[in-house]
């Protein structure tokens, strides 16, 4: 499985921020910097961050982003959850397979994906973040 662009970055926003100091506000431009990767599609993510909950947003002169949860309190796989558009693994309608009466292929699928997320979720942002100083 590969995740979309969308969870990627997400995730290294989290992990950026996971390394700061408490409190401390980062902006988007040195986050899109230290990663060189887009700042629109960083800010679109950083946007739904703040609604979700994983962070704060101060908008103006000295503003910026910070984690709003304590990293031990951000689950890997409710990360994936909130930013995976479809975590269906196939799609059997579109077009309409005609192995779908005796495909065993889909469960098979659909359990894996389970266990992806099973695994996922025994992890916290805390666990993936390195031991060394900030970016």
């Amino acid at each position: 499985m590969q995740l979309t662009k969308q969870t990627d970055f997400a995730f290294r926003v989290l992990l950026y921020l996971g390394q700061m100091p408490e409190e401390t506000l980062c902006n988007l431009r040195e986050i899109c910097d230290y990663y060189d990767i887009s700042h629109n599609h960083v800010a679109k993510v950083a946007v739904k961050m703040a609604k979700l909950g994983y962070i704060r947003s101060v908008r103006g002169h000295g503003g910026g982003i910070a984690l709003l949860a304590k990293p031990q309190d951000i689950n890997v796989a409710q990360v994936i959850r909130d930013f995976e558009p479809s975590l269906q693994p196939v799609n059997c309608n579109a077009p309409a397979c005609r192995l779908l009466p005796s495909c065993k292929l889909k469960s098979v699928l659909f359990t894996a994906m389970n266990d992806f997320l099973s695994s996922a979720s025994q992890y916290t942002l805390a666990d993936l973040l390195p031991t060394q100083a900030a970016p």
